[in-house]
C-alpha cells in the first residue's frame, strides 16, 4: 500500500460534496499498472458526476477524472508493454483526480518523446471524442458546411479545428467574449441566445453536419438548420448545467432524436455520439492524434489548468471564462 491523495465526490449536490482525502494505493492486480498522476482531464462529464446525473454512473461516493497521463510506477503481474519511468496516457472515466491509480495496461498508450503531456491528456477524452464525431460518424468532407455549439469549448474547439483539416467550412455558437479566438482559427461564431444562427444557417442552405452537447430543445433547433442530406450527431445534454444548473431527464429528447430517423421521406439522419475505452477505434484514434501533435499538424489549445487542491474552483467555473479548448487538473505537486 502506498499513500496517495485524490478527489472524492462524497454525495451529489453542489461543489462542496467535493473532498480532497488522503487514502492509499493497493499494488496493481494483475493485468494492470500503477500510474503516477501528472494531469487529468477535466470536463461536463465531472461535473454531471458531482451532480448525480452522467448516465449509468456509480454512485457516490467516487473519484472523479475522465483520463490521465503520468509515469508508470510499478507493473503488476503479466504486465510487460511498459517499464517503470514511461509516460503513458489512459482513458479512464473514473479515479483519475488522483495521485496514484491502477489501471489495465490494455487501455494504456505510451506518450512519444516531444509530445506536450498537458495537450497528450486533451487528447484522450476531448480530441478522442472529436475524431470519431468528424471523421468516423459525419465523415466530414472538404466543402461541407459543419455547425458546432460550444464551439469555444473542449470537444468544440476540437471539432472546428479537425473540420477545418477536412477542408470543411465551419460555424458555431459561443459567447461573445470568445468570438475573436474563434475567428483566428477560421471558423464563423454565432451567439446562442439570439438565434439568428438558425436564420443564417437556413439561409445558406443548411448545415450538412451538425455537432450538439447541448440536448432538449436544442436538438430541435438544431434539426432545423440540417441540409436536406445533413447529420445531427448529438452527444451530450448539457443545456441545463450550462444555463441554470437545472437537473433535467433527457430520456425524452434522445428518443425523439432517434424517432427523426423514422421519416423515410427525409434524407437528414440522426444519431447519439459515445465514447468508450473498449471501441476497436480508442487506441488507433489516439494514435493518430498524438501523430499529429508530435509532427505539428496539430496545436491543441490549452483554456485553464487547476491545481488538484483547487478542485471546487474548477467545478465552479466550469463553462465560464474567455478563451477556448481543453480545461485540465494538475494532479502532481512538482
Amino acid at each position: 500500500m502506498t499513500a496517495t491523495r485524490k478527489v472524492v465526490i462524497t454525495k451529489f449536490g453542489d461543489v462542496d460534496v467535493l473532498k480532497i482525502v488522503d487514502d492509499v494505493c493497493p499494488p496493481p492486480p494483475p493485468g494492470h499498472i500503477q500510474i503516477a498522476v501528472e494531469y487529468a482531464g477535466f470536463n461536463g462529464a465531472d461535473v454531471n458526476m458531482r451532480k448525480g446525473i452522467y448516465p449509468f454512473q456509480r454512485k457516490a461516493p467516487l473519484t472523479p477524472g475522465y483520463c490521465l497521463v503520468g509515469t508508470v510506477r510499478t507493473n503488476g503481474e503479466g504486465c510487460n508493454a511498459f517499464k517503470p519511468g514511461d509516460v503513458v496516457a489512459v482513458l479512464t472515466k473514473y479515479d483519475a483526480d488522483s495521485e496514484l491509480v491502477n489501471q489495465p495496461e490494455k487501455y494504456c498508450i505510451k506518450v512519444p518523446n516531444g509530445v506536450d503531456h498537458k495537450q497528450a491528456t486533451a487528447l484522450l477524452l476531448d480530441w478522442n471524442t472529436a475524431y470519431g464525431l468528424v471523421v468516423q460518424t459525419a465523415k466530414v468532407s472538404k466543402g461541407q458546411r459543419v455547425f458546432v455549439h460550444g464551439i469555444s469549448g473542449a470537444v468544440g474547439c476540437a471539432i472546428m479545428i479537425l473540420s477545418k483539416l477536412q477542408g470543411a467550412e465551419v460555424y458555431g455558437t459561443a459567447s461573445q467574449r470568445n468570438h475573436e479566438d474563434i475567428r483566428a482559427h477560421g471558423a464563423t461564431p454565432f451567439v446562442y441566445t439570439d438565434k439568428n444562427w438558425i436564420r443564417n444557417m437556413q439561409e445558406l442552405g443548411g448545415a450538412h453536419a451538425v455537432f450538439d452537447p447541448l440536448g432538449f430543445e436544442s436538438f430541435d433547433e438544431s434539426y432545423s438548420i440540417l441540409a436536406p442530406d445533413g447529420y445531427l450527431v448529438a452527444y451530450g445534454n448539457n443545456k441545463g448545467s450550462l444555463e441554470n444548473g437545472e437537473l433535467r431527464n433527457p430520456t425524452g429528447a434522445i428518443l425523439k432524436l432517434f424517432a427523426r430517423n423514422l421519416n423515410v421521406l427525409s434524407r437528414k439522419r440522426t444519431t447519439f455520439f459515445g465514447i468508450s475505452r473498449d471501441s476497436s477505434t480508442y487506441k488507433s484514434n489516439l494514435t493518430t492524434l498524438l501523430d499529429l501533435v508530435k509532427n505539428g499538424t496539430v496545436t491543441v489549445p490549452i483554456k485553464n489548468v487547476w491545481d488538484m487542491e483547487d478542485i471546487k474552483i474548477a467545478h465552479r467555473e466550469w463553462g465560464r471564462g474567455s478563451g477556448i479548448g481543453s480545461l485540465l487538473i494538475k494532479v502532481s505537486k512538482d
